[in-house]
């Protein structure tokens, strides 16, 4: 079990939350709820003294839960594929039409 301490140390030795979290085995958002009890969606208020634990971000710590998804707009692998099922497709007199 990840304790407090291990997390808020390796925050202090000035690592991040997500190589926190590869680092212990755990996701980020865990060890961000273990180094300072409030949960990283959000999803709860935090108060200006909750702000002053150690550990805290100052903002954006949902993205330690809800990582940007990767969607890429390009694919060689797919565009090469297209390519040659469209030449497959082509019937003998696709020129004409």
């Amino acid at each position: 079990m990840v304790s407090k301490q291990q997390v808020l140390h390796l925050v202090d030795l000035g690592h991040g939350y997500s190589e926190i979290g590869r680092l212990l085995g755990i996701p980020a958002g865990q060890a961000y709820l273990v180094a300072t009890g409030i949960p990283a969606d959000g999803g709860d208020t935090v108060t200006g003294r909750q702000r002053q634990r150690p550990g805290m971000l100052p903002s954006h710590s949902q993205r330690l839960v809800n990582p940007r998804e990767m969607n890429p707009s390009y694919s060689e692998r797919v565009h090469e594929w297209i390519r040659t099922r469209a030449m497959r497709d082509r019937g003998p007199d696709s020129g004409s039409r």
